[in-house]
C-alpha cells in the first residue's frame, strides 16, 4: 500500500463517526476476528461502529471477544422508527398524527370495510442510523452488501473493501484486495498497525485466533511470512497461541512410526511410588538409624575376630618352598621355541608328551640352600 493511499484511509476513519462493518455469509473464523477486532479498535476510540453478519454466528465463533455485539440488521439507536402493520386495500382511509403534551398520538383513520388487524399485528422497528463509512471484510461481491443495507442507506457512503481473495469485484471507494494475505486476520492487523489503531490484548487474541484459523496453525503452503511477523508482534501485544482444534488441523503421524502409539493409561487403583523427597521426614531418620546400627555391629565383629586371631611373628611363619627351575634349562627351552617353525610346532603339538613331562626338575648344584 502506497502513502497516498495510506493517507485517504487515515482520513476516512479519521471523519467517519459512524461506522458499519459487514461481513460476508456464514463467516470464518478468520473473517470474524478481523472484523471484531477492527470494531473494539474503532470503539475504543469513541466511534460507533456495529458490526452486521447475514447470517447469525455458530457456536465456533463464540471465543472471540465482541461475538455478542453481532447483529443481522442494521438497525441502531438514532434512526427513524418505523411503525408496520398489516394493509388491505380499503381498510385505511388515511393517517394523520396529534400531539398531546408530551405524547405523539399517530391516527390510522378506517375505511369503510374498517381495520382487520389487531394490537399484536402492530410491529415497530428502529431504522438504522445515518452511516458515515461502511468496511466489507471479506465480501467479493456488491450484492452481499445491497442485502443487508438498502440503495438509499448506501447512497453517497464511501466503502473500503478488505479481502484477500482473487474473486472479489473491486468494488468500493477504497479496495483493499490483495490475495498475498494467508489470512484476513493478518492483513487487518497490518492495516490497524499502519494506521496505529489501538491494538489491546483482547483485540490481539482474536487477532492471532484469526490467524490461526486462517493458516490452518500456520501449515498451508499458502502462509506467507508476513504472517510470521504479525504473530509474533501479536504475543507481544499479549495474545497466547491457542491449541488447534481438530476442525483446523489434522494431527500428523511422526515419521517413522509404522504404527500409531497407543495412549497407555495408569490404572487409577495403583498408587505410584513415592520419591525421596516425597517420603515422611520420620521414614528417612527410620532407615538412617538402621543403618548406622547394621554399621556399628559389623564393626563389633571384625574387632573381634582380630581379638581372637593368634599373633604370629612375622620371622616365625613358615615360608612356602618354591621351585626353582634350572638356569641353564630355562635359555634352552627358549631358543628351542624361537627356532621352531610354525608347521614344527603344529606337529610336535600332535605328538605325545613323555611320561616324566610334568615331573618337576630339581637343580643340584654345589652350593646348599
Amino acid at each position: 500500500m502506497d502513502n497516498q493511499a495510506l493517507q485517504k484511509i487515515r482520513d476516512t476513519f479519521a471523519s467517519s463517526q459512524q461506522v458499519t462493518l459487514i461481513v460476508g455469509k456464514n463467516p470464518s473464523v478468520d473473517h470474524m476476528a478481523a472484523a471484531l477486532s477492527l470494531y473494539l479498535s474503532l470503539a475504543a476510540k469513541g466511534k460507533k461502529a456495529t458490526v452486521i453478519s447475514p447470517t447469525e454466528p455458530i457456536v465456533e465463533l463464540s471465543s472471540l471477544v465482541g461475538i455478542d455485539k453481532v447483529k443481522m440488521n442494521p438497525e441502531g439507536s438514532g434512526g427513524d422508527l418505523v411503525v408496520s402493520f398489516p394493509y388491505r386495500e380499503g381498510e385505511i382511509e388515511k393517517v394523520s398524527y396529534t400531539i398531546e403534551g408530551e405524547s405523539l398520538n399517530i391516527v390510522v383513520k378506517a375505511g369503510e370495510a374498517g381495520l382487520t388487524f389487531s394490537e399484536q399485528d402492530v410491529v415497530f422497528k428502529r431504522g438504522s442510523d445515518k452511516i458515515d463509512l461502511i468496511v466489507t471484510i471479506g465480501v467479493s461481491q456488491l450484492s452481499g452488501v445491497s442485502d443487508v443495507l438498502s440503495q438509499d442507506i448506501m447512497k453517497d457512503v464511501a466503502i473500503i473493501n478488505i479481502d484477500n481473495s482473487s474473486q472479489n469485484e473491486g468494488f468500493g471507494s477504497m479496495v483493499l484486495v490483495s490475495p498475498k494475505f494467508s489470512s484476513l486476520s493478518e492483513q487487518v492487523a497490518d492495516l490497524m498497525l499502519n494506521l496505529e489503531l489501538e491494538m489491546d490484548a483482547d483485540i490481539a487474541q482474536n487477532l492471532m485466533l484469526g490467524l490461526i484459523a486462517g493458516t490452518n496453525n500456520f501449515q498451508n503452503a499458502s502462509t506467507s511470512y508476513l504472517a510470521f511477523e504479525i504473530a509474533g508482534i501479536l504475543l507481544k501485544r499479549g495474545a497466547t497461541r491457542a491449541q488447534a482444534t481438530p476442525s483446523q488441523s489434522a494431527p500428523t503421524q511422526p515419521a517413522g512410526q509404522m504404527f500409531p502409539r497407543q495412549n497407555l493409561q495408569r490404572p487409577q487403583n495403583v498408587p505410584r511410588p513415592a520419591s525421596q523427597s516425597q517420603q515422611a521426614p520420620q521414614q528417612r531418620e527410620d532407615r538412617q538409624d538402621r543403618r548406622d546400627a547394621i554399621r556399628d555391629a559389623l564393626r563389633a565383629q571384625s574387632q573381634v575376630r582380630n581379638e581372637q586371631r593368634p599373633f604370629t611373628p612375622r620371622n616365625d611363619r613358615p615360608q612356602p618352598q618354591q621351585q626353582q627351575r634350572p638356569e641353564s634349562v630355562q635359555p634352552q627351552i627358549q631358543s628351542q621355541q624361537m627356532q621352531q617353525s610354525e608347521p614344527t610346532r603344529q606337529q610336535q603339538s600332535d605328538q605325545k608328551p613323555p611320561s616324566d613331562w610334568l615331573t618337576p626338575k630339581v637343580y643340584k648344584g654345589s652350593s646348599s640352600v
